[in-house]
């Protein structure tokens, strides 16, 4: 392999829980809850799903049903799914729930894997290149600016900036393309391995990691370093 695609959230970064969210979304609000009320609103958001990059709903409601399926394809639509499953718990303002989706697209709700440093280095060091094909509804090259991963990244390939969405082979194809790299010799890394198991489809191999807090997968990403050349 000579050319490696990564996906962002659980693959290179991991968004804080669901508790420092709320935290960071109430702060900006000016808005206080009793421990009791955090606790209970925090259980709430996580049964219903509602934190992007967070673990998905277990049921999606009717009124989202034509949503959720196509919700990374554009930034209006990520946010409607995602704000539609927070407005299913009740908050003392509902402008909370808004709140909690623009702080999920701040640096501060997302940590890197303690390895991801390491690995993107040691890529550019060797001379390959590398891109990030991400199922999002938002710009992240704030996100890898802030934590100092940027330098490292050679293309951006956002499903919301093209309509497109993994498992669709055109996406990780426009990222091929960006990096002027021959499918057959790229991996894509990534936790889904659905969305980023289609990268298969265009020839390109797949290699997956565990969607885990990023204090308990501190070397996940090393492996990648043994399949390229």
């Amino acid at each position: 392999m000579t050319a490696v695609l990564f996906d962002f959230s659980g693959t290179l970064f991991r968004v804080e829980s669901t508790d420092s969210w709320l935290r960071g979304a109430l702060a900006t609000a000016d808005v206080r809850l009793t421990e009791a009320e955090s606790t209970a609103a925090v259980r709430a958001l996580e049964a219903v799903g509602a934190l992007p990059g967070g673990g998905g709903p277990a049921r999606v409601p009717e009124d989202l049903a034509d949503t959720w399926p196509i919700r990374d394809r554009s930034a209006a639509l990520h946010r409607a799914a995602y704000t539609g499953l927070a407005r299913q718990v009740p908050l003392p303002d509902p402008a909370l729930h808004d709140a909690l989706y623009d702080r999920h697209m701040t640096p501060a709700a997302w940590a890197p894997y303690p390895d991801a440093l390491e690995v993107l280095r040691a890529l550019r060091q060797r001379g390959v290149p590398v891109g990030v094909v991400s199922n999002i509804g938002w710009d992240l090259r704030p996100v890898f600016r802030a934590h100092g991963l940027d330098p490292y990244i050679d293309a951006y390939v956002l499903s919301f900036e093209h309509g497109v969405q993994k498992p669709d082979p055109r996406l990780f194809g426009i990222a091929c393309e960006a990096l002027g790299a021959d499918p057959h010799r790229t991996l894509m890394v990534g936790d889904d391995r659905r969305a980023d198991g289609g990268a298969t489809a265009l020839g390109c191999g797949v290699h997956f990691v565990d969607h885990l807090p990023a204090a308990d997968r501190p070397d996940g990403l090393r492996p990648v370093l043994d399949l390229v050349s």
